[in-house]
């Protein structure tokens, strides 16, 4: 039963004796207590009936008082002003509920009625009940703390060892992992470290792989300048055979001279952002470059074809489009055969420029296809330094294709040799999208 359950329970009683007794002038011990006497369903702990002067009429507690003492509780006098008083208070022990309420007969307050009820059975019960809680709460508080000091004491560990990866990373070990269990704030973070290890190692390997092989390539003509400059020091040459030296000399000089400067090209497209793109029309550029390498295919005995059906225009870098067609239309006529050609086609397809470089050479193995446009890769390395080359031209052409939104490719040509074919947005089919 709750309080409020309790006060109306104990008002109810009350009222039902002050009905018994309000038909009384006046209040005395006898008809009192031959009323009460009367009420055998009437079970409270105390009933206690007042006259208007607050002195005690009957007690049960004490039925022998026909006239006692005053009674001045606070529930008493606030019914013998006219209102009905109801308090309740618990303690471990018991409830106690005290209720009063005026007796009034024919519009005039003659006493009133005190009743007391004491339940230690509810109160016992509600002290279990708290004692229960209070024992829950202290086992949620015990678990919420040992929770947060074992989530502390992950969280701390998996901390320490994502600081320990970031040292051993900043030392130099690109290899380091951490567990990406989990799906919080440091999973996520050990999926970004996982990934930026690997992004790396990559290059880290990559340029380990690329001071190698530029070590590698600066040493040879290095080593030949050497050589031929202790054999013209130790030894007693004619005129002609010094000259042949110098001339061999030179050449390396040369070649030194070109893989420096497509390192030093490697580099500015590495380092520096690149310039603001223009429209470029391809056919202008590439008939430029053609005419430009005549002089070399008729050295090699190589014919220049271009083939343009159509104007053609791509959103680029002019020296990036020229420095493209000029480094694959060398390298076929380098890597061609006597009476062969290098011919050169545009066109459109769909939204994009197609622009194709294919010779009549000796062509591209399928497993070393993947691999030519690598830093250094020479498919014939022993063809390769004979003609000069150094294994970074197309690696250069690459970088240069993908930075104005390109793509290259190679597959066989027609007739044997090689054909990489270049494929850039339009720039009319962006300008009409765009409108």
């Amino acid at each position: 039963m709750t309080f409020s359950a309790k006060r109306n329970a104990i008002l109810d009683k009350a009222q039902f004796i002050v009905s018994a007794l309000s038909g009384n002038k006046k209040l005395n011990y006898v008809n009192v207590s031959a009323t009460l006497q009367a009420m055998t369903d009437i079970h409270t702990s105390r009933i206690l009936v007042t006259d208007t002067d607050a002195r005690c009429i009957y007690d049960s507690q004490n039925e022998s008082v026909k006239k006692g003492p005053y009674v001045f509780f606070p529930e008493i006098t606030e019914a013998l002003e006219g209102n009905d008083a109801v308090y309740v208070r618990w303690n471990e022990e018991q409830i106690i509920t005290r209720a009063a309420i005026p007796i009034v007969s024919f519009n005039r307050t003659i006493g009133a009625v005190y009743l007391v009820e004491r339940d230690p059975v509810q109160a016992a019960l509600i002290s279990d009940i708290q004692r229960t809680i209070h024992g829950i709460s202290f086992g949620m508080e015990l678990l919420v703390i040992l929770f947060s000091i074992l989530f502390s004491i992950l969280f701390s560990r998996r901390m320490g060892k994502l600081v320990d990866s970031v040292q051993k990373m900043h030392g130099g070990d690109y290899s380091v992992r951490l567990s990406e269990r989990g799906r919080d704030e440091v999973a996520r973070l050990s999926i970004a470290f996982n990934h930026l290890g690997q992004r790396l190692h990559q290059s880290e390997e990559v340029r380990k792989q690329f001071v190698s092989n530029a070590s590698h390539e600066l040493k040879t003509p290095l080593a030949s300048i050497k050589l031929l400059t202790d054999s013209i020091l130790q030894n007693d040459m004619d005129r002609a055979t010094m000259r042949e030296f110098v001339a061999d000399v030179g050449d390396e000089a040369e070649r030194l001279n070109r893989i420096s400067q497509k390192l030093l090209e490697l580099t500015r497209l590495d380092n520096q952002p690149a310039e603001e793109r223009r429209p470029v029309a391809v056919t202008p550029v590439a008939d430029r470059v053609l005419r430009r390498l005549t002089p070399v295919a008729r050295k090699n005995n190589v014919r220049l074809e271009l083939d343009a059906a159509e104007d053609a225009t791509i959103l680029a870098t002019e020296d990036d489009l020229y420095q493209i067609l000029f480094n694959l239309a060398e390298n076929g006529i380098k890597y061609n055969t006597d009476k062969g050609s290098v011919t050169v086609r545009i066109h459109s397809v769909s939204e994009n420029v197609i622009i194709s470089v294919e010779d009549t050479g000796v062509g591209i193995p399928d497993a070393e296809k993947p691999h030519v446009f690598e830093r250094f890769y020479r498919v014939d390395k022993a063809r390769s330094r004979k003609a000069g080359g150094a294994g970074l031209g197309l690696s250069i052409v690459s970088d240069m294709v993908a930075r104005n939104d390109g793509s290259i490719s190679v597959t066989d040509g027609a007739q044997g040799g090689s054909c990489f074919r270049l494929s850039f947005p339009s720039y009319q089919q962006s300008e009409e999208a765009s409108s």
